[in-house]
């Protein structure tokens, strides 16, 4: 336990400066986002599977670039159905269809989204490069630092952006309930999570719920000083190297931080947190969850992992957000009804 104590955590709001122009900037980012058709493409596969149909998904992301994902569903549903959407972790991608589909299992659509220039630990169907042409400013090695020191060059807007635009696919598909969707991830996926549900109102599209999971990309000062764990000690290395970058380098992580971004969240959210985790330190969890909400009446709860490091909860938070998704689901079909 390197962190606070847990009664410390849940009350933990530290001050976390936003820029002003924060919602300018990404309302402007969607804007231009849209600009290019998203030209949204589903083809049936062989997953190799009987009961999980599977769809190879495209969609054109930041810039109009092709960006790749799976939609599952169970076999032989014709939809609308609720639907979860998926950011990975860090490193990770859609990989091979027949690895990541629970939700499909549990009867929902489950759309999983490529992240841009990742994938490299999942190998198999993963396959969206970030060929940027901001991708080969100077930076240390790995995805942290690629353009830190603008938030117009930043390789997260990238991401972000893309999270967005999955969001517009997945409503696309004939098979998705557009009413009836809820964005959830672990890692880096939660931090993604977190802003495409800030994001989501910006971008004039209701979620029912975002539910990050030991989330990444958040509170970045803070984890700045407590943690030397990659991929946050990728930014401590690149300044100690461009030390005449601090100011603009922080100033762009305010842009990106998921307790600002979550603070613009509407949907109900189900958090969870592992007290030994170094990589995605304790605080910096709670304090984007504390913050997180753009009105008191957020519903909100957490998940707490006393003696976990980053694995976090894994099967046992998924039991969790499987009770969680059912009831987010029947309430919407239930006040549907009335």
């Amino acid at each position: 336990m390197f962190d606070l104590s847990l009664d410390k955590l849940r009350g933990y709001r530290p001050e976390v400066a936003a820029p002003a122009d924060l919602v300018d900037f990404w309302r402007r980012s969607i804007e231009k986002a849209r600009t290019d058709d998203l030209s949204a493409s589903f083809t049936a596969i062989d997953n190799k599977l009987a009961v999980i149909d599977t769809y190879d998904v495209t969609f054109a992301g930041f810039g109009g670039a092709p960006v790749k994902g799976w939609l599952h569903v169970p076999a032989g549903a014709t939809g609308p159905l609720p639907t979860v959407v998926q950011y990975f972790g860090y490193s990770g991608g859609r990989g091979f269809p027949h690895v990541t589909n629970l939700w499909a299992q549990a009867g929902y659509a489950h759309f999983v989204m490529d992240t841009r220039g990742q994938g490299y630990s999942a190998g198999g169907g993963s396959g969206t490069p970030d060929d940027s042409a901001y991708a080969g400013l100077n930076h240390t090695p790995g995805f942290m630092t690629a353009g830190i020191t603008d938030p117009e060059t930043y390789y997260y807007r990238r991401v972000f952006i893309d999270a967005v635009r999955a969001l517009e696919a997945a409503k696309a598909s004939p098979l998705v309930d557009p009413d009836k969707i809820i964005v959830t991830g672990a890692s880096q996926g939660g931090g993604i999570s977190i802003a495409a549900a800030g994001l989501a109102g910006l971008a004039g599209i209701e979620l029912l719920g975002c539910a990050p999971d030991v989330p990444f990309l958040c509170h970045f000062e803070r984890a700045l000083q407590i943690t030397d764990e990659d991929p946050y000690g990728e930014i401590t290395r690149y300044l100690k190297g461009f030390r005449h970058d601090v100011d603009a380098a922080l100033r762009t992580l305010s842009y990106f931080d998921g307790v600002n971004l979550g603070r613009l969240a509407t949907a109900p959210t189900l958090f969870s947190v592992a007290l030994m985790d170094a990589i995605c330190p304790p605080s910096t969890v709670f304090a984007a969850y504390n913050h997180y909400g753009a009105r008191p009446d957020v519903a909100k709860d957490i998940e707490v992992y006393s003696y976990n490091e980053h694995e976090g909860g894994q099967t046992y938070q998924q039991l969790a957000q499987l009770d969680w998704f059912a009831n987010i689901f029947a309430a919407k079909e239930s006040s549907t009804d009335r």
